[in-house]
């Protein structure tokens, strides 16, 4: 591994450690959701070191395969939590796709301006390590608000979590609205 490969790889590992050591943000008027949707921005948040990978190696966005491997794992947890798989699957299809849009963005700004593209990028296995930790807690606070995300309040709740997590990250445009998207699937009045 090159000098630049392993300090990339260290920042990535440094970075991912941080985000998955940043505890929700307490926040009593943000409601049930808040726990949900801040963990769904932080899996937003791999977007960057992934597309940076992806950059570097030369590999697609979108990877059917590994999308494929997410949602089997996550429709099983969900049935092992006496949740819906296909609702689980709905909602990460979501949060794949906003995922792969950040990921898009950030290469199509790399092309304008090339000088800002990455030239180390963090190793993909330590990335998917994370987002894999990032989905099983989404999964564990859906089953935890399974009621909450079914009630005729959840769209308000949402909307609270939402701008709530956004304040606390400090969430720019692309972000906010990726994280929008990953969660537009969240309310099912059943």
């Amino acid at each position: 591994m090159s000098r630049n490969r392993a300090v990339a790889a260290l920042a990535a590992a440094t970075l991912l450690t941080c985000l998955l050591g940043l505890p929700a943000t307490a926040n009593a008027d943000a409601g049930p959701l808040y726990r949900l949707v801040d963990t769904a921005a932080q899996r937003l948040a791999t977007a960057e070191p992934v597309a940076a990978s992806k950059w570097i190696d030369g590999g697609p966005i979108t990877d059917a395969a590994r999308a494929g491997q997410v949602l089997d794992a996550v429709g099983a947890d969900a049935t092992t939590h006496g949740v819906d798989p296909n609702y689980v699957r709905k909602v990460f299809t979501d949060q794949i796709a906003a995922t792969e849009g950040v990921q898009y963005t950030l290469f199509g700004q790399w092309k304008f301006a090339p000088a800002a593209a990455p030239t180390s990028a963090p190793d993909l296995a330590s990335s998917r390590s994370a987002i894999d930790g990032f989905n099983k807690a989404m999964v564990d606070e859906i089953a935890l608000q399974w009621n909450s995300l079914h009630s005729p309040a959840c769209a308000a709740d949402l909307r609270d979590a939402t701008e709530a997590v956004a304040n606390a990250r400090g969430l720019d445009p692309l972000y906010r609205q990726a994280l929008t998207s990953a969660t537009r699937s969240y309310c099912t009045l059943t």
